[in-house]
């Protein structure tokens, strides 16, 4: 019996040919029956595939095996089967498109004159030591916020990950420069760039959650300080670390709480919005 799993890693180290490395984790994920999305730049690579336990066991054995990506952090989750439309493999300036390539530095340890990295118990003992003088930092897209964001957190307004740089060089968030600010984003990655892009505009106190909320809501699930659900980029849009996931979200038809996105087809395309079961059945979604 097929049991499907969905893996999400990155690593950031310097690649001398990122369009070799490009061809050798197609063929290893292809070879492997995997789909999902690989990002290879010269800052690293950034990873989400699924497929059969076996088959993503044997893919990750083999990235391993490669020096650089021998320490690559991979966080694992139940997937629904055919999680991703394709497998997409591709060499980009950026894994994460920030839209400034030749800010970001990189050595064999990572990314250089980023955040100071926290365990999620380290963060709860920032947040206790320090109180209100603590400042969560969303890294992700707005619209992820709006069914799981941790609790009095800044959500900057931003539609795709390119708009942070305008956001911070804007000037609005400069109040915060005196403050222990602590980005966190999914799986870590979106924070590892946006730290050091913070720090060197002069805040002087920046943190990231090591992991990501995944590594968080192992540990603490929803008894800690995070509310609500986890906007993922794949089939099953949305995870819940326990039974008591608060729901945030609203159905922009009816105005019930769901966590449920959903694409509505309409005369543009498809438009990505908060949808009740009610009102989309999932029957209905191609």
């Amino acid at each position: 019996m097929a049991i499907p799993k969905i893996v999400l890693f990155y690593q950031f180290t310097p690649l001398a040919d990122p369009e070799a490395i490009k061809l050798w984790q197609h063929s290893l994920a292809e070879s492997n029956n995997l789909t999902g999305r690989i990002i290879v730049s010269p800052h690293g690579i950034n990873a989400t595939v699924g497929g059969d336990i076996e088959d993503v066991k044997r893919y990750v054995r083999g990235t391993r095996g490669y020096e650089p990506f021998r320490t690559a952090d991979i966080k694992w989750s139940d997937g629904l089967g055919n999680d991703f439309p394709r497998l997409s493999v591709r060499a980009r300036s950026e894994i994460v498109t920030f839209g400034a390539p030749d800010e970001l530095k990189v050595d064999e340890n990572g990314v250089v004159g980023g955040g100071v990295h926290l365990a999620p118990k380290e963060l709860h003992e920032l947040v206790d030591s320090r109180g209100d003088d603590v400042v969560f930092f969303d890294g992700r897209n707005a619209f992820e916020a709006e069914i799981g964001r941790f609790r009095d957190a800044i959500v900057p307004d931003v539609a795709t990950t390119r708009d942070f740089v305008d956001e911070l060089d804007s000037g609005k968030y400069d109040h915060l420069k005196g403050k222990a600010v602590v980005t966190y984003c999914t799986g870590g990655v979106r924070c590892e760039v946006l730290s050091s892009l913070m720090r060197s505009r002069g805040f002087d106190e920046v943190y990231q959650l090591d992991g990501g909320i995944v590594r968080y809501g192992e540990t603490f699930g929803d008894r800690g300080l995070w509310d609500g659900s986890l906007y993922v980029f794949d089939k099953r849009m949305n995870i819940e670390f326990s039974s008591e996931a608060k729901t945030l979200g609203v159905c922009v038809d009816c105005g019930t709480p769901t966590p449920r996105y959903r694409n509505r087809i309409d005369g543009d395309g498809r438009t990505l919005e908060l949808l009740c079961e009610s009102c989309s059945p999932d029957l209905e979604q191609d």
